[in-house]
């Protein structure tokens, strides 16, 4: 991985993003189906707010 320079005035702050209880059950099912298979298990997509959804 390269040096990332932070412009001046600007910081870059990188935090975990907090899990759900749905979303960490998802990924512990999603690791044994692959465990168990060695193939990936589909998800599907969350839905995508609009712009004036996210307002």
């Amino acid at each position: 991985m390269g040096y990332i320079k932070e412009p001046k005035g600007i910081d870059f702050v990188v935090d975990p993003i907090p899990l759900t209880e749905k979303d960490k059950v998802m990924i512990s099912k999603v690791i044994a189906h692959y465990k168990a298979t060695g193939r990936k298990k589909r998800i599907p997509p969350k839905k995508q707010l609009t712009k004036k959804q996210k307002i």
